[in-house]
This record gives C-alpha cells, structure tokens and sequence, in this order.
C-alpha cells in the first residue's frame, strides 16, 4: 500500500491528523514536523507536531499570523517556502524562533482545498536539504488529503 492509500485508510479524528503528520516525516526521511490549520482569516493555529519539539518551540508556533514565519508565507503565498538551512537563512522567510529547533533543512507547503490555502504542512530537517520537485509533490498531495478530511 502506497502513503496515500495509507493515509486514506486512517479513521477520522485528531489521532489521525497526527498519524498523516508521522507518516509524512517519516515518507520524506525528515526529523520532524508541524501542521498548522487556519482557525480564523489570517491567523493559523498549530494542530498537530512531531515529538521532541521544544516546548518553547511549540508555545511560539501555536498561532502563527498569515504572512509571518514560513507556515504564514506558504498560505499567503499558496506556494511551498523552503530553507536549505534554517540555522543561515538571510532570505526574511524565516523567523528567529525557528532557530530555536535546531533544525537547518526545511520545506512548508499550503495545505490547499482547490486552490485557497486553508493550512500549512511543513517537516525539516537536523542538516542541511534541499527538497526535491518529487518531495514537494507529495507533501502538497498530503497536504490536499488533510484539508479533504480534517477541515470543516
């Protein structure tokens, strides 16, 4: 069975918004990752996180503005937002808290239900990447399966 068919498989509910979280990281080889779902216009709120995330980390995340930080810029730019190293970056994607996790490769897509972006879904990495066209694919997919089954 294929990730997507996995994912589709998983029962409703919030364990299972975790789950499609764990099994997206682990699919993409990375060490961690957060889903952020917009709870109102213009403010996201973090619902679902991979484990071993700082607790200062998570309080930091748990709304994220549109526009701000690279879960904002990916839904007010519907387009993925990526950093091959978090810990460097001098693009102005990423904010000071990030540097917190420790991590360095990164990539956030939108989550999107037709073309409005109703969410984020990033993973990262502890070094350095560059994700692939491929990998960006696949996580934009997921990201389609999670506004399908876990947005109102």
């Amino acid at each position: 069975m294929d990730l997507l068919e996995r994912l589709h498989a998983l029962p409703e509910g919030e364990e299972s918004l975790r789950e499609t979280l764990r099994l997206a990281v682990e699919h993409l080889g990375a060490d961690s990752g957060t889903i952020h779902l917009l709870e109102s216009p213009g403010l996201l709120r973090l619902r679902a996180a991979s484990e071993g995330i700082p607790e200062i980390v998570l309080r930091t995340v748990e709304t994220v503005p549109v526009g701000k930080g690279m879960a904002g810029l990916a839904v007010d730019r519907i387009a993925p937002v990526t950093a091959c190293n978090i810990q460097t970056d001098t693009s102005g994607d990423v904010r000071p808290g990030a540097k917190a996790t420790g991590l360095e490769g990164a990539i956030v897509v939108p989550i999107l239900r037709g073309a409005e972006a109703v969410g984020a879904l990033g993973v990262a990495n502890r070094q350095e990447r560059t994700f692939t066209a491929e990998e960006t694919r696949v996580l934009t997919e997921i990201g389609r399966l999670i506004a399908a089954r876990f947005m109102p």
